[in-house]
């Protein structure tokens, strides 16, 4: 089962997500985590986020999705569950 939390910044998806692991378990992926270390790291994604960022905008979802599969932890959690 896979469970997508969407919501603007601020809204308690971090905090909804843990109560979600500690009921059923599973895996969190935090997108906002992801764009932080791309942006720190300064990847090709994150300095492309950090423009948006910089002028106070939200980094756009098709970037967002662009992360997740880049993300070590998004494969170990498509291999827990599909092996």
């Amino acid at each position: 089962m896979v469970v997508i939390l969407l919501g603007p910044p601020g809204v308690g998806k971090g905090t909804q997500a843990v109560r979600l692991i500690d009921s059923v378990g599973g895996e969190h992926i935090s997108t906002g985590d992801l764009l932080r270390e791309a942006c720190r790291d300064g990847t090709d994604l994150g300095l492309e986020a950090q423009e948006f960022m910089d002028k106070g905008e939200l980094v756009p979802d098709s970037l967002i999705l662009n992360l997740i599969p880049r993300s070590p932890h998004y494969y170990y959690v498509r291999n827990e569950h599909n092996t």
